[in-house]
């Protein structure tokens, strides 16, 4: 499968930039520990492979799912082989005590990286897998970091998401939220993000789901109306790690709009997707006719397809790493954006959270209104529009 074409482009994003520092990056990895948590991830084990491939010192990475990890281990041996330093994984939750013990005993990294994260849009519809994507974005990513400066790590990097620049959903709120913590801790610890774009095929993603569809002979289901930037898995493990390495604290990484990088609907994936497997799409009007005429088409090179218009909860008409109040670095690297910004803690918005939060979890009841009207008090202008439709009510 072309991932580039089907994106609509034909190069790598971050060639050049990678190219130009390969030494240095080299040099430094090859010198160095890493601590990679939420490493199975598909950001995940895209920035486990940067790693590898540079020959560190020492990698661990960590991450809840054995299954994935066990494909990251096999696909690690199967593409690099080994390495001399010390290469392992481990099945745990970040959150649990069994992690604080792992800490405890092997704590010694140059670098965490924190890839971690709930990160679909679908996942606020309910007040209860809401309240766990507050965990694991916010509290999970506070308490790895203090972990990391009680530790002596020299730096800490976590991935945020371009959905938190002006964010319309709970998840891109919770990642901006995320922000406001990490500015905290740049006092004690150099920090470094990165913002970006879909992954392409990434685990749990649309893109993903057209394989599934495939596989499970199902029809294939997409927006029209909706427009992403798309970068593939292995620019969004270049980034972090260029982010990680290369970033001065309070940094936060971008894929420069480059007329390479535009703007694609899941629609037009789709078609390209279904010519590079031989099929012609056929557009349906309803989902029933799309289940109905997938037990026939295919074997006609035809592919029952249906196409709708957004109408769901959290869906952003318009896709931005950066606000009009930030400050960038546009010419350090020539794919890569830098935002730049200065100590800014907002103490009294913290406190607030982490004691609302706090009340409703030991309270063991909270409705997502308590959530939202706190989210709001966090971000003055959170868009937040709700139509009462999810992603789950759909195919």
């Amino acid at each position: 499968m072309d991932v580039l074409s089907l994106i609509g482009r034909k190069e790598e994003l971050f060639g050049n930039d990678i190219s130009k520092n390969e030494n240095e990056l080299s040099a430094i990895v090859s010198n160095s520990r890493f601590l990679v948590l939420g490493g199975a991830g598909s950001i995940g084990q895209a920035v486990t492979k940067e790693i590898f491939k540079r020959n560190p010192k020492k990698l661990h990475v960590v991450d809840i799912s054995e299954n994935n990890m066990v494909e990251l281990v096999r696909d690690i041996r199967s593409t690099y082989g080994y390495i001399d330093g010390d290469f392992q994984t481990f099945a745990l939750d970040i959150g649990s005590l069994e992690y604080d013990a792992f800490i405890k005993s092997d704590g010694g990294f140059d670098y965490v990286l924190n890839l971690s994260a709930l990160k679909h849009v679908r996942s606020e519809k309910d007040p209860f897998t809401l309240m766990r994507m507050i965990d694991v974005n916010v509290f999970n990513t506070d308490k790895t970091i203090k972990q990391s400066i009680k530790n002596g790590t020299k730096k800490y990097f976590c991935v945020s998401t371009d959905k938190a620049a002006n964010p319309v959903n709970m998840m891109g709120a919770s990642k901006r939220i995320m922000e406001m913590f990490l500015m905290r801790r740049s006092e004690a610890i150099s920090i470094s993000t990165a913002r970006f774009a879909n992954v392409a095929f990434s685990d749990g993603s649309l893109l993903h789901g057209f394989n599934q569809r495939i596989q499970k002979r199902q029809p294939i289901v997409a927006p029209s109306d909706v427009k992403r930037y798309f970068v593939t898995p292995q620019e969004s493990g270049e980034l972090c790690l260029m982010s990680c390495i290369f970033g001065e604290n309070r940094d936060i990484f971008f894929p420069k709009l480059i007329e390479s990088l535009h703007l694609i609907s899941f629609a037009d994936i789709a078609v390209k997707y279904l010519d590079q497997l031989g099929y012609e799409p056929y557009l349906c009007d309803s989902e029933e006719e799309a289940r109905k005429l997938v037990n026939t088409l295919p074997q006609d090179k035809k592919w029952p397809c249906y196409f709708t218009v957004s109408d769901t909860t959290g869906e952003k008409d318009f896709e931005e790493f950066y606000t009009d109040q930030e400050t960038l670095d546009m010419d350090r690297f020539q794919n890569l954006g830098v935002i730049k910004n200065k100590l800014n803690i907002e103490v009294e918005k913290l406190d607030l959270f982490q004691k609302t939060i706090l009340s409703l979890r030991e309270a063991s009841e909270w409705s997502k209104t308590d959530i939202v009207d706190l989210f709001h008090k966090m971000i003055p202008d959170f868009g937040h529009k709700e139509t009462g439709k999810y992603l789950d009510s759909k195919m």
